[in-house]
């Protein structure tokens, strides 16, 4: 996926301002530069003169690894896929991660009793569920869970980023509608590398927006809800 450095420094610059990211804040990086998230996990911080807590290789896959690391290295952000979430809160340790501000989950679909068990555990800490493919530069939505509630959207969009939930024939679908989702604005990607039949059909025109717009076809199924936040339900192409 061809993504353009414009791209991904709007991702990077929202989530500096969203999370409130400073020079006294400990990010944790304990994904794979093979993925995508790791990119927000490194180079966000960086450019405030944040610290980055470099996990071990194997470590994401060790819950109570990475909560004694957090603990003892007064982790303020970290990124969880919700599989792996649940592991973590349910170590001894995770209790005594008080450092954390936020945590962003992401990758997975993400339970209400998952997001309301994080916040018993860890009261101080902002639970917050993010979406996005690699092809809109990482993520696109986000949503901070109000705890005992029983749906975790997945939220309104990120700066510069228009979301659109359409019928098959592109129209707009009415809130409480499934619909699938499309997406555009600045973090959109270029396309897929040597791949243009692949890029013409993910990368669609845009009737809702200027000349020459484009839009990318996600195959997620959602529907807006009365609050305005994006709710997920499942793929179309399943």
């Amino acid at each position: 996926v061809q993504v353009a450095h414009r791209a991904i420094m709007n991702r990077l610059k929202w989530g500096l301002s969203h999370f409130d990211v400073g020079v006294e804040d400990r990010v944790l990086l304990s994904t794979t530069a093979s993925f995508d998230v790791s990119v927000p996990e490194i180079l966000a911080p960086l450019q405030v003169g944040a610290a980055v807590v470099i996990a071990r290789p194997d470590g994401r896959r060790d819950p109570a690894y990475l909560a004694d690391l957090i603990r003892r290295e007064r982790v303020t952000g970290a990124d969880f896929v919700p599989s792996l979430l649940e592991a973590f809160v349910n170590e001894p340790l995770a209790k005594e991660c008080t450092s954390l501000r936020w945590i962003e989950v992401a990758g997975e679909a993400f339970p209400p009793a998952l997001a309301n068990r994080v916040v018993e555990v860890l009261p101080g800490c902002g639970v917050h569920n993010l979406y996005g493919p690699t092809e809109a530069s990482v993520e696109v939505t986000a949503y901070q869970h109000v705890p005992g509630a029983d749906r975790v959207p997945i939220g309104a969009p990120v700066w510069n980023t228009q979301v659109y939930v359409l019928d098959a024939s592109l129209r707009p679908v009415a809130p409480g509608v499934s619909g699938e989702l499309y997406l555009a604005g600045t973090g959109l990607a270029r396309g897929y590398l040597g791949q243009t039949d692949l890029t013409a059909t993910r990368f669609v025109a845009c009737p809702f927006g200027e000349p020459g717009s484009r839009m990318y076809r996600t195959g997620d199924v959602v529907r807006w809800n009365e609050d305005g936040q994006v709710e997920y339900i499942g793929r179309s192409d399943f």
